[in-house]
């Protein structure tokens, strides 16, 4: 859901008028929406190149890992994922908030990867790669309007009792 939206449908609830400062904020919204567009275009016409080099990244860190143990099953479902969230990224720039995220869900995939048995330590340390090669590819700047989405994603991952190694030492992801 948009900024506006949300302000639209909060001063409807509250059975007002939308007050100056949500005006303002909307100002910005609109002021800011050519940015956003073109931060999200770059987002979904580099997807893959960002899914590529983020997982390059991650098993430079992380190098014993089922997604890297050369079985393509495992390394596409991987990066098929690492792509979802570059996408859910995207929508919540062009969204100006992280609504997506609430709508799509990442507590859905935090649960969905704790019954396959998936670290979540893994998948937050892939999407922390994935929030590095965002910033190079778009710079600090458009990358400042990017990455708390990212910081989002990864935040919500890693909740108190998700286990950061498995007991062998290695990764398993």
């Amino acid at each position: 859901m948009s900024l506006v939206k949300q302000m639209i449908l909060n001063a409807d609830e509250e059975l007002r008028y939308p007050d100056l400062s949500e005006i303002r904020m909307m100002q910005n919204f609109f002021k800011t929406g050519d940015r956003r567009i073109r931060i999200a275009a770059i987002l979904a016409k580099n997807e893959q190149r960002l899914v590529d080099r983020g997982s390059q990244r991650f098993w430079q860190r992380c190098p014993v890992t089922p997604s890297n143990s050369g079985n393509p099953r495992k390394t596409a479902s991987c990066q098929r994922d690492q792509g979802w969230y570059v996408r859910l990224v995207a929508y919540c720039v062009l969204a100006g908030n992280d609504q997506p995220m609430a709508e799509i869900g990442t507590i859905g995939m935090k649960e969905m990867y704790r019954s396959l048995g998936i670290p979540l330590a893994n998948w937050v340390e892939a999407v922390r790669c994935l929030k590095e090669e965002a910033i190079v590819l778009l710079g600090e700047e458009d990358a400042a309007e990017a990455t708390p989405y990212f910081d989002h994603i990864i935040q919500a991952l890693a909740l108190p009792g998700s286990p950061y190694f498995m007991n062998n030492g290695t990764r398993d992801y």
